[in-house]
C-alpha cells in the first residue's frame, strides 16, 4: 500500500522492496543521500577483514610469556653408567621360586656380564655459575653425564653433590658464553587450583610443555619399604618419564618445584618438590658436596591414649619430647621431657613419626619454629638447627637404640672368640630397648648399618649419624662365625 504525500504518491526510499520500484530520478534524490549518510557513520565500527592478528594480546598468553622467558634455562640429561650383573642360566619364569632360589644360591659362579644403559631426564640451571638443579634418581650411579641446553650446545655435567633422602641433586657445567638461568619463586605461598606449567623432555622429546593447576599440597609418597617422601606438590599437569628433574613454574614463570614422581595407578597425578624445601638442600649441597642434616638434640615418642589422657588432650596428634641431649640447641631453646611439639615450621604434627621425616627437610643453620604444649599452655620456639657432633653419635646410639659400643682389641678378640677384628663390638645393650627387643647382646659385632660398612668406631659413628631420625636400621651382625640381618625400629 502507497503512502499518500500532499504533492503526490511515493515510495520512500528506506522502505524499497524491490529494485524494481526504485525510480532513478528519486534514486538520485533520495536514496543516495541517504546511503552515503549511514556508511559515513557505521564504517569506523566495521571490522576490518584483511587486518593482521595483534600478537601479544589474546594468542601471547601468560603460559606463553612464561614458557618463552623460562625455556632457554630448562637443560635435557642424559647419562650414562655401567651395569654388571650376573646371569642364572637355570632361571624359568614357569619354574616354582623354590627351584630359582635354590639355583640363585649358585649365582656368583656364573659369569658376569657388563653392560651400558642410558637414561634420560631434565633439569633447570639456577645461577650464573652454571649450577643445574635435577633428581638424585637421574643422575643415580651415572659413569656419565651430558647435559643438553635449548640452543643445543652440549656439554659434560659434573656432579656436585645428590641427597636420595630429599631426591635432589646438583650439576655443574661450565661455559665461556654466559648462561640462561630460572627465576627463582616461593612455595610457601602455593595455592590449591593455581596454574602451573612443567617443562621437560619426556621420552627423550625436548622441551615440552604441559600445564595444569595444584591439585593438593603437602602429600606424603611412599616410593618403597625405606623412602617416604614429605611435603609433596600435587599436579595434574602431564609428568611423564623424562620429565624428571624439570621446572615446576607458576603463571608468572618463577620455580615453584622441581617435578619428581608421577602416580603409577592414577592418570593425570604428578608430584613435585616444593622449591622452598630444595632450596635449603641445594646450599648445602654447592657448599659442602652433601647435606648437613638438620640436629635439635630432642628425641620425641608417639603420643598413647594413656599418655593423652594424662596431658588432658583433646586427640594423639602431636610428638612427645621424651629425651633432650645437654647443651643441643633444643636444650638452650629451654625445651623439656614432656613437651608436646603440635606444628613444625608452621606445619601441623599428627604423630612422632611426623616429626622425624619432617625434620629430615632442614638442614643445619636452618631456622627452625616449633609450637609446642608446656605445661598444658601453648608456647613458640625458633631454634638454629645444628649439625650433629662426631662425638655425640656413640651417646645418641644408645638414647636412640640401647647400644654401647667399642673397638675390637685383641683381648675382646681372645674373649668372644672371634677370628677377624673388622667392625666393632657390642659391650652394652639397655634392657627393652630396640636392640634388646630385637635379641642383640653383648659380644655381637656390628659390621653393616644401612649397606654402609663399619670397619671401626669411626665408621660406626659415621653410620649412626647417617641412620639418625630413619624409622628403621638395618643391621648386619656377626655372632660367632654367622651373620645376621636384623631391623631396629626406635
Amino acid at each position: 500500500m502507497a503512502i499518500k504525500n500532499h504533492k503526490k504518491n511515493f515510495r520512500p526510499p528506506y522502505l524499497f522492496t524491490s529494485i524494481k520500484h526504485v525510480n532513478p530520478t528519486m534514486a538520485k534524490r533520495h536514496f543516495m543521500p541517504i546511503c552515503l549518510a549511514w556508511l559515513v557513520a557505521v564504517a569506523p565500527m566495521l571490522p576490518v577483514a584483511a587486518a593482521a592478528p595483534v600478537i601479544g594480546n589474546q594468542r601471547e598468553s601468560p603460559v606463553v610469556k612464561a614458557v618463552r622467558a623460562v625455556g632457554p634455562a630448562v637443560v635435557n640429561i642424559s647419562t650414562e653408567k655401567i651395569v654388571r650383573e650376573r646371569v642364572n642360566p637355570f632361571y624359568n619364569f614357569n619354574m616354582d621360586p623354590f627351584f630359582n632360589d635354590f639355583f640363585g644360591d649358585f649365582l656368583e659362579t656364573y659369569p658376569e656380564r657388563q653392560y651400558k644403559a642410558s637414561s634420560l631426564g631434565s633439569g633447570v640451571i639456577i645461577d650464573k655459575q652454571g649450577h643445574i638443579l635435577t633428581n638424585e634418581h637421574v643422575i643415580l650411579k651415572a659413569s656419565k653425564i651430558k647435559v643438553i641446553l635449548a640452543d643445543g650446545r652440549e656439554f659434560e655435567g659434573k656432579l656436585i653433590g645428590s641427597d636420595p633422602k630429599s631426591d635432589i641433586a646438583v650439576l655443574k657445567i661450565e661455559s665461556e658464553d654466559e648462561l640462561p638461568i630460572i627465576s627463582m619463586g616461593s612455595s610457601n605461598d602455593l595455592m590449591i587450583g593455581e596454574t602451573v606449567i612443567a617443562i621437560g623432555n619426556p621420552f627423550g622429546l625436548s622441551h615440552t610443555v604441559t600445564t595444569g593447576v595444584i591439585s593438593a599440597l603437602d602429600r606424603s609418597i611412599k616410593i618403597d619399604e625405606k623412602r617416604v617422601y614429605n611435603e609433596f606438590i600435587q599436579t595434574d599437569a602431564s609428568i611423564n618419564p623424562g620429565n624428571s628433574g624439570g621446572p615446576l613454574l607458576n603463571i608468572a614463570g618463577d620455580l615453584i618445584g622441581i617435578n619428581t614422581a608421577i602416580y603409577q595407578k592414577a592418570q593425570g597425578i604428578g608430584f613435585a618438590i616444593p622449591i622452598n624445601k630444595a632450596k635449603r638442600i641445594v646450599n648445602n649441597l654447592i657448599q659442602f658436596g652433601k647435606v648437613q642434616a638438620a640436629w635439635l638434640g630432642i628425641f620425641v615418642q608417639q603420643l598413647t591414649p594413656a599418655l593423652v589422657q594424662h596431658f588432658g588432650l583433646a586427640n594423639q596428634d602431636g610428638a612427645l619430647i621424651s629425651r633432650i641431649v645437654k647443651d643441643s640447641p633444643g636444650d638452650k631453646a629451654g625445651l623439656k621431657p614432656g613437651d608436646i611439639i603440635l606444628k613444625l615450621d608452621g606445619k601441623k604434627i599428627k604423630s612422632a613419626k611426623d616429626y622425624r621425616s619432617r625434620i629430615t627437610g632442614f638442614t643445619a643453620r636452618d631456622q627452625i619454629s616449633l609450637h609446642i604444649l608446656n605445661d598444658a599452655k601453648p608456647r613458640d620456639v625458633t631454634l638454629t638447627a645444628t649439625q650433629l657432633p662426631l662425638r655425640l653419635a656413640q651417646e645418641l646410639a644408645y638414647n636412640w637404640l640401647g647400644i654401647e659400643v667399642s673397638e675390637i682389641t685383641i683381648g675382646k678378640a681372645v674373649k668372644y672368640g672371634l677370628s677377624a677384628r673388622k667392625g666393632v663390638i657390642l659391650t652394652q645393650v639397655e634392657p627393652e630397648s630396640a636392640a634388646h627387643k630385637i635379641g642383640m647382646k653383648p659380644g655381637d659385632v656390628i659390621r653393616q648399618i644401612n649397606n654402609q660398612p663399619v670397619d671401626n668406631l669411626k665408621d660406626y659413628q659415621q653410620a649412626i649419624l647417617s641412620a639418625y631420625q630413619k624409622e628403621s636400621v638395618l643391621f648386619l651382625v656377626q655372632r660367632g662365625d654367622y651373620g645376621y640381618y636384623v631391623t631396629l625400629q626406635p
